[in-house]
């Protein structure tokens, strides 16, 4: 039903405008009494199979939600309804900031992908925290931080650090995404010297609290082999607790839209379909590279469960959703679980 009839409504509108709707939508229906009772009826999917601990978490299925979708922690009981085992938000930032000139998010259809270029808009990590106090459900949170767009780099580490104090109560782990492509020279920060010193400091940060937070490394697809060798050093000596891979690519290779489209789009980040190959990829290569227990988290293209089940299978302890979301519908959550408990059988 979604994919026969929402969804070639839901696209013929703006992708924000159309987003923002969509949350206003969900917002209004979770304050109705017993509606989000109904939604897990629906769509929440549990079994004892589908449990996974990771970095001392218990995530009550391996399927969250990915950053970017609901930055500044709107919707968390909503989504959890929709029987997400994790939820990510962000990416937050010290201070407010709009982001990138509008229009910033198009869709590939022909591709099952999404360019953006949202350049971290957010409502800054104070207004996060006042929601993120009012959440109702116990679902596994994790916050997104990065630095805003005027902080040179020379700086970057203490926007991370701001982010991270204001969060540390209220989120169960941290993601420093150092890897979008839409802030400018934010990817700069991937290089071994500058990551090295940001994860040290965030990781010293959570263990001088009383009860440490794990600290998580997102990258970008995009690496060289060099540079992947760098991180998993990085990971290694800063005893970072998990990885995420992968973010958006700024690759265009071997789509379907066409070329003028594409140049008409402009810069952004790739995410959906085409990234499927290159992120599994990656998963493979940090597993090989980091051991068998090393948390992986897996992201890029997943839009069904044989493509989870790719991504578990590569290497990756627990998957997320963004794309695959958008365009498979609320009803993919249920389906990937149902076909990792009936792989599991």
């Amino acid at each position: 039903m979604y994919k026969a009839l929402i969804r070639p409504l839901l696209f013929t509108v703006d992708p924000e405008k159309i987003h923002h709707i969509v949350f206003r939508v969900l917002q209004f229906t979770g304050k109705i009494p017993g509606a989000k009772a109904l939604l897990r009826l629906f769509y929440a999917y549990e079994h004892p199979s589908l449990q996974r601990k990771l970095f001392g978490i218990t995530f009550k299925n391996p399927v969250g939600l990915a950053a970017g979708f609901d930055k500044d922690a709107r919707l968390i009981d909503e989504m959890a309804s929709l029987g997400f085992g994790s939820i990510e938000i962000g990416t937050l930032t010290p201070l407010a900031q709009p982001g990138n000139d509008k229009p910033r998010l198009f869709r590939l259809p022909h591709d099952g992908a999404l360019i953006n270029r949202m350049g971290f808009n957010n409502e800054g990590v104070e207004t996060a925290v006042k929601r993120l106090k009012q959440r109702s459900s116990s679902v596994v949170v994790g916050g997104n931080i990065g630095k805003n767009k005027v902080t040179p780099n020379e700086q970057a580490n203490d926007d991370y650090a701001k982010a991270f104090e204001a969060l540390y109560e209220y989120v169960d782990y941290f993601v420093i995404n150092v890897s979008s492509p839409n802030t400018p020279g934010l990817r700069a920060l991937q290089e071994k010297e500058p990551l090295g010193k940001l994860m040290a400091y965030i990781k010293q940060l959570s263990d001088a609290k009383p009860q440490p937070k794990p600290v998580l490394l997102k990258i970008a697809p995009d690496l060289t082999p060099e540079q992947l060798h760098d991180i998993v050093d990085i990971l290694k000596a800063t005893r970072t607790d998990g990885i995420i891979a992968t973010n958006t690519t700024i690759s265009r290779d071997g789509l379907n839209t066409p070329k003028a489209t594409l140049d008409q789009i402009g810069n952004g980040g790739l995410s959906g379909r085409p990234l499927t190959k290159r992120s599994t990829e990656v998963i493979r290569y940090l597993r090989t590279a980091l051991g068998p227990t090393f948390p992986i988290i897996a992201v890029g293209g997943i839009f069904t469960a044989e493509d989870a089940l790719e991504k578990i299978d590569a290497g990756a302890d627990l998957i997320q959703l963004y794309t695959g979301f958008i365009y498979e519908g609320p009803g993919v959550v249920k389906r990937i679980n149902k076909g990792l408990v009936k792989r599991s059988a």
